[in-house]
């Protein structure tokens, strides 16, 4: 009993302060202070697209759970669209029941960058055109004017 209260404590989001702030790559979700490895940070949310509707989508936010369902993650409401793609992330996304949960695959200090691999897939559609801007990629990092966005 204790186990399967505990795997399902692991997919809830703490109530981490993170800001929204300049990053190498524009706008990037930050941590307002430490997250343990392991921990859940945010939970991925948006309208839910089934089937052929992902395709005809102008959205740049869409996250496929499975083949026939994506979420839609271009309202501002979610907060988790702002965490960027990373050649060497400290997140990773887990998807559990159809809901994506980010979770710290490393401890992450106050005021480093939240960051997830979007997968070679992506990668390749989006962002090797115009060459990776991720801090390992690009060679550094711009702390810029922040926005606090939640204490989730």
């Amino acid at each position: 009993m204790k186990t399967a209260a505990k795997r399902i404590s692991k997919f809830t989001p703490g109530n981490y302060k993170l800001l929204v702030k300049r990053s190498s790559a524009g706008l990037g979700l930050f941590a307002g202070e430490d997250i343990a490895k392991g921990k859940c940070i945010i939970e991925y949310v948006g309208r839910i697209i089934k089937g052929e509707e992902e395709y005809t989508s102008l959205s740049k936010y869409l996250f496929e759970v499975h083949s026939r369902l994506t979420i839609d993650g271009r309202a501002r409401t979610n907060t988790a669209r702002y965490i960027n793609h990373s050649c060497r992330p400290n997140a990773e996304p887990e998807i559990r029941k159809n809901r994506i949960f980010i979770m710290a695959i490393k401890n992450i200090k106050a005021g480093d960058e939240i960051l997830y691999d979007y997968g070679k897939e992506y990668w390749k559609e989006h962002i090797q055109k115009y060459g990776c801007r991720c801090i390992k990629c690009s060679g550094g990092g711009d702390k810029k004017t922040e926005k606090k966005v939640s204490k989730r």
